[in-house]
């Protein structure tokens, strides 16, 4: 058997991000991968937008500077509208701040985190590897392998997504809240430039969000109706940009696909418990929250960073395992988790249901953005906070 002081199950963003947020600790770090992520060609379908606050997360791991620039796009101005004239408008320049937030492929900082664990001292690689068993002892948790391979480990961390192998093995509950809705994501190249611009949608057949890419290109998320996002991803790539394109106002002109739509099932997951004894939750597998925010990622780089920054300052007498010390994170990241989670949840039931609340939710939206002491507060906790 192997021994480690800390097994993170998991070496997708959050997973990674943690074991890098600790390198620098005497922790003896265990990542097990079922493989390593690959650049696709041309552009990642799979793109986050990474508030400031976790740039600055990055750039403290050393990764931010070897990300390149030309396939990142900084967002200085969002434009939110309604389903009956509303809108809001947040700028960089009026919030006193360089950007809103960064968009970005999921690829590019996953090849990054992977480049890095390589090289890092205190970390073993476990890679292609598949988890098949958990055990609780009083010492440790032990985590045996597809092959065979038996590991231990003071703190066992799941960092294994939505569906994570390790909540269920280790009996966490996770509470599931379907939306009958699906997110539909695509790349497109468009004919006039998206200048830095994010711009979303409330609409009668869901959420709909463009997101800038480097030079004229955006990448979607459309949240709506399961049959209507079958539909959408069944369409001719010339039918589809029309459609996308007409859902938009047609504000960046016509547009060309450069990747496949592809949908994924949208919920609300939320998990009473992200820790017990020798165990913790970090990233998708701690939360599940709605596209609508663009805030997935980020909470789950700040767990990363939250349970990174409590591990590394623990003495070296203390169990990192003990359920009082984990507790601490787990307090440390509930506010914010639920927040967010409840936040959108009401916004997109505000959305969704009633014609009888379109002119007082349209009006809200009008009413903040003449409010600048409001957008700005609610700018700078976005910007701060995640």
């Amino acid at each position: 058997m192997q021994h480690f002081d800390l097994i993170i199950v998991g070496g997708g963003l959050a997973g990674a991000s943690l074991a890098l947020a600790l390198r620098d600790s005497r922790l003896r770090i265990a990542l097990i991968e079922s493989r390593p992520p690959c650049r696709p060609p041309g552009w990642d379908a799979r793109i986050y937008a990474i508030s400031p606050a976790n740039a600055t997360f990055l750039e403290a791991l050393g990764a931010w500077k070897h990300l390149d620039p030309a396939r990142m796009a900084p967002i200085r101005h969002m434009q939110v509208h309604g389903d009956d004239g509303g809108r809001l408008n947040f700028s960089a320049y009026d919030t006193g701040v360089p950007e809103l937030g960064w968009i970005l492929e999921s690829s590019l900082m996953a090849c990054e985190f992977w480049e890095s664990a390589k090289r890092q001292a205190n970390l073993t690689l476990f890679c292609p590897a598949a988890p098949a068993a958990l055990e609780f002892r009083h010492a440790a948790a032990v985590l045996h392998l597809a092959d065979g391979t038996a590991l231990s480990g003071r703190l066992l961390v799941g960092a294994d997504g939505r569906d994570s192998w390790t909540r269920q093995a280790a009996g966490l509950a996770a509470i599931n809240t379907p939306y009958g809705e699906k997110g539909v994501v695509a790349n497109f190249a468009t004919a006039k430039a998206p200048h830095e611009t994010a711009y979303q949608w409330f609409r009668d057949d869901g959420v709909l969000a463009w997101l800038p890419l480097p030079g004229n290109h955006i990448s979607i998320v459309w949240s709506t109706p399961e049959a209507q996002a079958d539909e959408l991803c069944a369409l001719a790539p010339d039918s589809l940009c029309r459609r996308v394109a007409e859902a938009g106002g047609g504000v960046l002109g016509e547009l060309e696909l450069l990747t496949p739509a592809v949908a994924f099932p949208l919920c609300l997951m939320r998990v009473p418990q992200t820790v017990a004894p020798r165990l913790a939750l970090v990233g998708d597998a701690a939360h599940g929250i709605h596209p609508l925010s663009g805030h997935g990622i980020n909470l789950g780089f700040q767990d990363a960073r939250e349970l990174a920054a409590l591990l590394a300052a623990t003495p070296p007498w203390q169990d990192i395992g003990e359920l009082r010390l984990l507790q601490r994170y787990q307090r440390a990241r509930r506010e914010e988790i639920w927040l967010l989670q409840g936040t959108t949840d009401a916004l997109r039931r505000l959305f969704k249901h009633g014609d009888a609340w379109r002119p007082l939710r349209n009006f809200g939206l009008n009413l903040t953005d003449r409010l600048p002491f409001v957008k700005n507060a609610l700018t700078r906790y976005a910007l701060g906070a995640l």
